[in-house]
Order: structure tokens, then sequence, then C-alpha cells
């Protein structure tokens, strides 16, 4: 292998924002009268777009529900966002290393457009990426869409790309684009869901990635 362009997930990968997200999730159903059922973790539908995950958790719901539930999740998450979630320790710094190695770094996100542009100018990193693609403005995952965009717009083969998160949208959007992955042991999704998409490894900290990339090349 030769990677040139890593890929990188948002919330529950770089940023520890999935406490918020399912709190929001749950308020959001509730001002609209849906109430999330006790066996349901509302961290099963971080990484999708946000009217896919109201439409998954509540299947039953009309288009106009879902659509009133996600108004709802954003202006209680623009809210809370005041405060911006932290990032995962060792983060901010592991993507510093990784830029000044040469590797072209983006980010594939179930935000949406103004969530990302927020999160980044909180983190002072808005002209830091090479590429970004949100789920309001392409695809969902595990839809390949927007890793195909990325590749296109930075003009990188799939066989030079990593797509590194924390869910099986991550790991299966990865696989439908026919590039490698990462996925990492902390976030929203058992790691254990990961190996049928055969990630070339899983990682207790983003600090890892730097050091085991050495060992694919």
């Amino acid at each position: 292998m030769n990677p040139k362009l890593l890929i990188f997930d948002w919330d529950g990968t770089l940023c520890d924002s999935l406490s918020r997200i399912s709190y929001c999730v749950v308020l959001a159903a509730e001002e609209n009268g849906f109430v999330l059922s006790k066996s349901i973790d509302p961290k099963e539908v971080i990484g999708l777009g946000l009217f896919e995950s109201f439409q998954t958790l509540f299947d039953k719901a009309s288009n106009e529900e879902v659509t009133a539930m996600c108004t709802s999740y954003s202006r209680n998450f623009i809210k809370l966002d005041n405060d911006p979630s932290p990032f995962f320790d060792g983060a901010l710094d592991a993507l510093n290393d990784l830029k000044k190695a040469g590797y072209h770094l983006a980010i594939a996100t179930g935000k949406s457009r103004k969530g990302l542009e927020r999160a980044l100018l909180a983190k002072k990193l808005n002209s830091f990426f090479d590429a970004s693609r949100c789920s309001d403005e392409t695809a969902s995952k595990p839809n390949p869409l927007m890793l195909f965009e990325i590749l296109d717009e930075i003009d990188i083969l799939p066989e030079h790309a990593i797509m590194i998160g924390d869910t099986v949208y991550d790991l299966e959007m990865a696989t439908n684009a026919g590039i490698h992955s990462i996925g990492v042991n902390y976030g929203a999704h058992n790691p254990e869901r990961f190996k049928k998409y055969r990630p070339l490894f899983c990682v207790d900290r983003i600090s890892d990635i730097k050091i085991l990339l050495k060992t694919i090349i």
C-alpha cells in the first residue's frame, strides 16, 4: 500500500460528542410525541444522516414527523454547541502529525454542512482539511458517494485512501467504495461488529494511527 489520503469520520472518531448527540435525539423525539424504546441505543444511528437516523429509529413515522424531529434536534444541538464538544485525547496532535507527514486529510461525516463548519471554526480548523463531505449535501452513509466525491476532488485513487471511523456505517461505506478502512474502538459501535468489513486494523487511540500506518507501507 501507498496511502496518501486519510478520510476521518467526525463524531465518535475525532470528536467526543456521542452523549450530546444521543441526548438531543431522545429530546427531539419526545418534543414531537415519540418515545425511544429503552431497548434501542440512540448511538446505533450515529453516523447516518439526520433524516435517515430518525427514519431508522422511528420507521412508522411519516416524512413530516421525521422532518419535525430533525428540526427539533438541530435547534437543541445548536444551543448545546455553544460549548463545543471536545476532541478525544490526542486527536488534534495526531491530525497535525499526519499532516506534517504529508498525508492529505479529509472529513466524511453524518453532520450537516452548517454543523461541521461550526465545529471546524470552534476548533480553528476551518482551512485544515483538504476536502469534506456532509450528509445533507450528498448521500448518507453507507452509500459510498461522499467518498467518491472526496477522491475526485483531491484526485486520489481508491487504493491510496483509507477511511477511519467508529461505526459500521463508516466501514461499510469504505467497503462499498473499494477503499481500505481503520476502525476505532472507543466510539458508537462495538468493534466486534467491524470484523465483517475487514479493516486494516482497529485502534484504541487515534494517536496510534501514525505508528501503525508505517507497518503497511
